[in-house]
């Protein structure tokens, strides 16, 4: 996938992992929007940085455990860029709760962002991809799998990530592509990148009898 020119969002872009997300579609080629919710200093800071490397960049604020806050930040994508090729749901809490003790709050304040917040954003960018095409990246961790101790709601959120990554990945093929691991999408654009230049590079140059290369052994 040649990400070029593509506009990407990425919720919770404005530090930790969405940040890394966000700088590595930059270094692609990618016009960026980076969604927070409190953090505003960090998101202007990000927004810096990816401006000073030469990509296109606005930071959007929004709640995404509110139905609003969604609605919000889609709306801004479609002012602010015109279209949407490339969502990263980063935006996620890590809240430690015993499982004895936990409440109704403690449940709704990680799975309405972590999960509910996920699907909604999922479905509003998926509604925008159907006649271009379209990569979502939904991050994960390895609590869906191995749930930690400490942090069981948050475990059963990623969980729940997991299969809705699975279930978009099945309903929406083949013009959208899910994932929940953002490098298998940064490899495959510098795959096709590696390929184009290495193209480039071999129609450009005369062709000459290849020399004999010495023997390598890789044992």
């Amino acid at each position: 996938m040649n990400l070029e020119g593509k506009v990407a969002l990425v919720t919770g872009g404005a530090h930790r992992v969405g940040r890394r997300i966000a700088l590595a579609l930059a270094r692609e080629g990618c016009d960026l929007v980076v969604h927070y919710h409190r953090s505003q200093a960090e998101a202007e800071a990000t927004v810096r940085e990816l401006s000073q490397a030469g990509a296109p960049a606005v930071a959007v604020q929004a709640d995404l455990s509110q139905p609003a806050g969604i609605e919000h930040l889609f709306g801004e994508v479609d002012r602010l860029r015109g279209r949407l090729d490339i969502l990263i749901n980063s935006a996620a809490i890590l809240t430690p709760v015993d499982l004895l003790t936990a409440t109704y709050t403690d449940w709704a304040s990680t799975m309405d962002l972590n999960l509910r917040a996920t699907f909604f954003c999922l479905q509003a960018a998926a509604r925008r991809m159907q006649t271009r095409g379209g990569a979502i990246v939904n991050i994960s961790d390895v609590a869906g799998q191995r749930p930690w101790r400490r942090y069981p709601i948050h475990s059963i959120s990623k969980a729940g990530v997991d299969m809705l990554t699975r279930t978009a990945a099945l309903a929406l093929a083949p013009w959208l592509l899910a994932r929940s691991d953002a490098r298998a999408l940064l490899s495959a654009a510098r795959s096709r990148r590696a390929i184009s230049t290495r193209a480039a590079s071999a129609s450009s140059s005369p062709i000459r009898p290849r020399a004999r290369s010495p023997s390598i052994s890789l044992s």
